[in-house]
């Protein structure tokens, strides 16, 4: 079912929206957290080190992956917004084929420098061997966890978060129970754990896929959609790349904090990974509802709603804030006997240090929340620049607290690392967030059309429209007002053909009329320069968009 996010009480949308993320995240860290504790009690401490060992890694190839995979996601939530069901096709196929190409890379070369890398990390020697064929298994596995995500994400970008929750714990209870075979029964150890892992992602993506082709007309590709230019996957990489280099620039941070991590020793590394266990499920609601705002965001752009945007941005950070205060507040005050559900009996120096973290952590969710809030607004209106740039600064601030606070205060000092990098990269966006937001026009649609003389399209525009761009970036066709004809191109026809369709309110070589900022009544002309569907500063001009199906 299409869910547009256009309507109803901005709240209220993105709660509805936001909730089976919620859920989404909470059951899939309960299978990680179910991973690490069959390991932890089965196969005892220096396993659990061994796969914690691979999250400096893991994150930074696998993270880079999935930033980018849900950033193909928001050209398509932008043109579900503006009723551009050719938009939509396209846009996802553009995708599908940038996550194929990104699955062949990860499977084939990170296999290869595994080791050498780990290496590089200062790995406990008794831990290396154990994290080589944790990663190694993950890796050769990592196109099921790929397109889980991006088909998640498109489904999730028509406004649907119900049904990739559905198959996403249908692969979680089936990733528990296999671990349990795996390593338990079969003993098969932490290649096991990783093996299940990778088969529930796969049964997750199929049933994604699955669903897509019967239920899903508006994410129907056909032959014609499948003919993707440079300008298409451009637009794709142009949002997909920077937030795939946010989460590498968060992963390098990472890494960074764990070479100072493996110094401290095994029961450092292993109080590290179950405190970050715990951490990601207490963060679930901040994260869900940061993709939430990202979708809601892009959808209203898309269709012209600026003004709802502002609305429901400032709402989502009223109940991020609330959210965090309520989140600090259990972590600090029950953290210990949370830890303790992960380790065996007599790993108290785990258990201190593991509610160290939580504690310093938790202290500063608020800061957090901020940042999921401001970062997934802007990533919505397909403003890249500034998310990358704070995630430079979260790095800088990581390797830091890693490098500094590590030789000072030891283990205190490496849990510093989150906080102080929350608190700078939220110094860059929320300033940021507030211009954007002052700059963005009045509601496209809220403008009303004006008596053009014979043989003159009607067409008008907001004021200073060009404000939702920056530089010469690509003007999505919702920018201008809704075409009054229907598109009726069959599916087939060539790009060769678009110019003269039906639904284009503007043919090649044909004046337009709009009304600018001052209410003058402009003429322009159009300069085709080939793109198929989009139009740049100097080609503003709307083709008919096709209605979308409903189902």
């Amino acid at each position: 079912m299409n869910h547009a996010l256009t309507s109803g009480t901005p709240w209220r949308v993105m709660i509805r929206f936001a909730i089976p993320l919620l859920i989404g995240n909470v059951v899939q860290q309960m299978y990680q957290v179910a991973d690490a504790m069959v390991v932890g009690q089965h196969l005892g401490v220096d396993a659990l080190a061994a796969v914690g060992a691979t999250n400096g890694i893991l994150f930074l190839l696998i993270g880079f992956a999935q930033g980018m995979t849900q950033g193909f996601a928001i050209p398509t939530a932008q043109a579900f917004g503006a009723g551009d069901a050719r938009g939509v096709r396209r846009s996802v196929a553009a995708g599908t084929i940038l996550t194929a190409v990104a699955s062949l890379v990860l499977m084939v070369g990170a296999p290869l420098i595994i080791r050498p890398f780990l290496g590089l990390l200062r790995t406990p020697p008794e831990l290396s061997d154990q994290a080589v064929t944790f990663a190694t298994v993950n890796f050769l596995g990592v196109a099921a966890l790929m397109f889980f995500n991006y088909l998640s994400a498109i489904i999730r970008a028509i406004g649907d978060s119900r049904t990739p929750l559905v198959f996403l714990v249908i692969a979680c209870l089936l990733n528990v129970a296999l671990v349990v075979l795996f390593v338990q029964v079969m003993d098969l150890g932490v290649g096991g754990a990783a093996l299940a892992t990778v088969i529930a992602q796969l049964t997750s993506a199929l049933l994604c896929l699955g669903y897509l082709v019967r239920s899903i007309e508006a994410l129907h590709v056909g032959r014609a959609d499948w003919r993707v230019g440079a300008a298409a996957l451009g637009r794709q990489l142009k949002i997909g790349l920077p937030m795939g280099f946010q989460q590498s620039i968060i992963a390098i941070g990472t890494l960074a904090v764990q070479v100072s991590l493996n110094g401290l020793g095994a029961t450092a590394v292993a109080a590290y990974t179950t405190a970050t266990r715990v951490d990601g499920l207490a963060v679930a609601f901040l994260m869900s509802l940061g993709l939430a705002v990202s979708t809601f965001t892009a959808q209203n752009l898309g269709a012209g709603y600026t003004e709802r945007i502002k609305t429901g941005v400032r709402q989502a950070l009223v109940m991020s804030f609330v959210v965090s205060l309520f989140l600090s507040v259990t972590l600090v005050s029950a953290g210990n006997p949370i830890v303790r559900s992960f380790v065996g009996s007599g790993e108290e120096a785990v258990v201190a240090m593991a509610h160290e973290y939580l504690v310093i952590n938790g202290a500063l969710y608020v800061v957090l929340g901020v940042l999921f809030v401001t970062r997934s607004a802007l990533q919505g209106l397909g403003r890249t620049l500034i998310p990358t740039l704070a995630g430079v600064l979260e790095l800088a601030m990581r390797v830091s607290a890693a490098v500094v606070l590590s030789q000072v205060l030891g283990f205190q000092g490496i849990v510093s690392a989150n906080p102080l990098a929350w608190i700078g990269a939220s110094m860059l966006l929320v300033p940021a967030w507030i211009v954007a937001r002052r700059k963005l026009p009045a509601d496209v649609r809220s403008l009303k059309e004006v008596p053009f003389a014979e043989g003159q399209v009607e067409v008008t525009f907001p004021p200073a429209s060009d404000r939702l761009l920056e530089n010469n970036d690509v003007l999505p066709s919702s920018a201008s007002a809704p075409s009054k004809e229907s598109d009726n191109q069959p599916q087939g026809q060539s790009d060769a053909d678009e110019s003269k369709h039906s639904g284009d309110q503007v043919v090649k070589g044909q004046n337009r009329s709009y009304v600018d900022s001052a209410g003058h009544e402009q003429k322009n002309q159009r300069h085709d320069d080939g793109n198929t569907g989009e139009g740049t500063r100097e080609d503003i001009v709307h083709h008919g968009a096709e209605p979308l199906p409903v189902r």
